[in-house]
C-alpha cells in the first residue's frame, strides 16, 4: 500500500466535494464562500466562487448523477446549486433550524439529501415538483445534543446520525409520494419517517464520523476517545465491536471495500483498518511513512513542545500567525484531517480518496 499527494492547496478547508467525473473540485476556505477548482493542463485553476451564505460553510456534497451541490452554513441555510450555462444558479432549502446546520449528504438515488445540525434536529429535504422548491421534514427530539454527522444506507431510507451525547442513531426516511415501497428496508413492521431503528451507545464520549460499507451490512462509527466502531446486522440486536488503538481520535472514516476503512483525524495522518476472515476489525498501519513514534517519552516531549508555544503566546501577546504548529513526524498534514471523500471511477481496481484540512491533498491509495 501507498499513499502519493497529487496536489495540495494552501488554504484551510472546512469540507470537499468532487464533481461527477472527478475534474472538479469543491470546497469551502473557512469562510462564507464556496470555490471551484477546474483541473486545466496539469493545474488547478480556480472557475467559480458561490457567494450565497453569510457564515462559515460547514458541508458540501456533489451529486454524481444530477450534477447538484448541496451546501450548508452556520447561518442556518442550505442552498442547493444548479448547472445553466456557466453559471451556478442557488435555490434557497426552507430548514426552519434555529442552530448551525453542520452537515450534509446526498442520498442515493439524490432524490432527498440529510442536514445535520446543532439544533438537536436533523433535516430531511425533498423537491416538491408542484411548487418547484425543496423542502425539508425534520427528526425531532430524539439527539440530545449536536448531530456530527449523517450517512445513506444504499437503500436509499436509512440514515445513520452520530451526535457529541456520544450516540449513533439510525433511522427511517421514508417519505411517501418521494420513495417507493420497493425501496424500504423489507421489514414487516414499514417503519414510518422518523422512526427509529436502533440507538448505539456505544461510545462514552463524542461521536463523529459514521459510514455505511458498500452493502450496506456494515456500519463505521468514530468516538473522541480513540475508538472506532464497528456495527453488523443492524436492527434490534446489533452485533458490535470496538478497535482501541493510542493515537489521537479520529474526525470522519470512510470504507475503500467490503472489509477495509480509512480513518483520518487529529494524527493527521490516515489510518488503515481491516477485518479478517472472521470479520474481526484491527488497526493495520498509518497510510504515511511515521519517522517518530508518539509513544513513550517522545510523546511527552511534543506535548512539552506545544505547551511552550503556547506558554510563550499567552505571555507575549502573539498571535497564531506568528507561532509555528508542531507537525507531527512523518504526518501527511499540518493539521487535523476533517474530511475524506473516496474518488474511485466504476470498474477502476485503483483505491483513489482525498482528505482536507488546513491544506488539501488528493492522495492514491494502492
Amino acid at each position: 500500500m501507498a499513499a502519493v499527494a497529487v496536489h495540495q492547496f494552501a488554504q484551510c478547508i472546512t469540507c470537499h466535494a468532487w464533481s461527477p467525473d472527478h475534474s472538479m473540485v469543491a470546497f469551502c476556505p473557512n469562510n462564507n464562500e464556496v470555490h471551484i477548482y477546474k483541473l486545466v493542463n496539469d493545474k488547478w485553476e480556480k472557475v467559480h466562487v458561490l457567494q450565497k451564505h453569510d457564515q462559515i460553510v460547514s458541508g458540501i456534497d456533489w451529486s454524481g448523477k444530477s450534477n447538484r451541490i448541496v451546501s450548508v452554513s452556520h447561518d442556518r441555510n442550505s442552498y442547493v446549486w444548479n448547472r445553466e450555462g456557466p453559471e451556478w444558479v442557488p435555490t434557497l432549502v426552507i430548514l426552519r433550524l434555529n442552530r448551525a446546520a453542520l452537515c450534509v449528504r446526498w442520498s442515493p438515488k439524490e432524490n432527498k439529501f440529510a442536514v445535520g445540525s446543532g439544533a438537536k434536529t436533523v433535516c430531511v429535504c425533498y423537491y416538491e415538483q408542484e411548487n418547484n422548491w425543496w423542502v425539508s421534514k425534520v427528526i425531532r427530539k430524539k439527539h440530545d445534543s449536536s448531530v456530527t454527522s449523517v450517512a445513506w444506507h444504499p437503500n436509499n431510507i436509512l440514515l445513520a446520525t452520530t451526535s457529541t451525547d456520544g450516540k449513533c442513531r439510525v433511522f427511517s426516511t421514508f417519505i411517501k409520494g418521494v420513495d417507493t415501497r420497493e425501496s424500504k428496508t423489507g421489514s414487516s413492521s414499514d417503519p414510518k419517517f422518523g422512526e427509529q431503528i436502533v440507538q448505539l451507545d456505544l461510545s462514552s464520549s463524542w461521536a463523529f464520523g459514521v459510514k455505511w460499507s458498500p452493502s450496506g451490512n456494515t456500519l463505521a462509527y468514530v468516538g473522541h476517545n480513540s475508538m472506532i466502531y464497528f456495527v453488523d446486522d443492524i436492527g434490534p440486536s446489533p452485533l458490535a465491536q470496538n478497535v482501541a488503538f493510542r493515537n489521537l481520535p479520529l474526525r470522519d472514516v470512510l470504507f475503500v471495500s467490503e472489509k477495509m476503512v480509512i480513518g483520518v483525524g487529529f494524527d493527521c495522518n490516515p489510518m488503515v483498518f481491516a477485518a479478517d476472515k472472521s470479520g474481526l476489525w484491527s488497526f493495520i498501519r498509518f497510510l504515511g511513512e511515521r519517522k517518530e513514534s508518539l509513544s513513550g517519552p517522545k510523546s511527552g516531549s511534543q506535548f512539552s513542545e506545544a505547551f511552550g508555544k503556547l506558554y510563550a503566546q499567552a505571555k507575549h501577546g502573539l498571535s497564531n500567525d506568528t507561532v509555528e504548529p508542531s507537525k507531527i513526524q512523518g504526518a501527511v498534514h499540518d493539521n487535523c484531517i476533517n474530511c475524506i471523500a473516496l474518488l474511485n471511477k466504476k470498474g477502476s481496481q485503483t483505491k483513489r480518496f482525498s482528505t482536507s484540512a488546513f491544506c488539501f491533498s488528493v492522495f492514491l491509495f494502492r
